[in-house]
């Protein structure tokens, strides 16, 4: 039998991964790991409040340099990603994904509330038979106060 031309992947398989990388986003956001961030966009094409960032480097100084860190070394944010929609084309080894992005935030003197709520726009690539991010577009609609956030009004929204 001549070797089958079709990709070995399960669709399951392939959109689990995609979620299991939005998910880490915001773990890592929330966790303050910038450099795991950059790690994780390193292929990727980030594009938020501001110019397009590219590269793992340049990815986490973006991060670095837009978000608050506090005390504790996180954001004292809450990214919550939901309404998830994954297309995958496993012949082509792409993907794209729509969620929504609602952030929450509170500190001593600032309670609970969201602080920002958006879009992610993604592109995905399976490279060496793995799932890697290739585009994140983020579209910020609706903003609370996010003084205690951002450092600056052109950071990833």
């Amino acid at each position: 039998m001549p070797a089958s031309t079709e990709p070995s992947t399960d669709p399951a398989a392939s959109h689990r991964a995609i979620e299991n990388l939005i998910a880490r986003y915001a773990e890592l956001v929330d966790d303050g790991g910038f450099a795991g961030l950059g790690a994780l966009l390193a292929d990727a094409t980030f594009t938020g409040g501001g110019e397009p960032v590219r590269g793992a480097g340049a990815i986490e100084r973006m991060f670095r340099d837009t978000l608050v860190v506090h005390a504790d070394g996180t954001p004292r944010t809450h990214h919550v990603t939901t309404n998830i929609a994954v297309e995958v084309d496993e012949r082509a080894g792409t993907a794209a994904a729509r969620s929504y992005v609602t952030v929450l935030q509170a500190l001593p003197g600032f309670p609970l509330q969201p602080v920002a709520a958006g879009r992610y726009h993604d592109r995905f690539e399976r490279r060496d038979g793995r799932w890697q991010f290739a585009e994140r577009r983020v579209r910020i609609t609706l903003v609370g106060d996010v003084s205690h956030h951002l450092r600056r009004t052109d950071g990833p929204r």
